[in-house]
């Protein structure tokens, strides 16, 4: 699968409240930090500088039970990335 990895039986759908991303993750809290966001954060400091902390700004819209259901959304959200394509598969 593309977001989960085969036979999960419970996910999270998050949506970004910053972005609009919106992903699974095996986490089912309420908030969590995007993973497209946390990649615009900059690690490289210097001695003067100190490190943006990684917000929550993923919120739960749904917790997936089932390995049907998981993967049956995992394949819906999926094809906005890979534009239908199956060769990744």
């Amino acid at each position: 699968m593309y977001y989960v990895p085969d036979g999960t039986k419970e996910c999270g759908y998050y949506e970004c409240k910053k972005c609009g991303s919106r992903f699974l993750s095996l986490q089912t809290m309420n908030t969590i930090p995007c993973p497209d966001c946390g990649m615009d954060i900059d690690y490289e400091i210097g001695p003067d500088e100190t490190l943006e902390a990684a917000e929550d700004t993923a919120v739960l819209v749904e917790k997936i039970t089932g390995e049907e259901e998981v993967e049956k959304m995992d394949s819906l959200l999926s094809l906005a990335i890979t534009g239908g394509d199956y060769n990744w598969i």
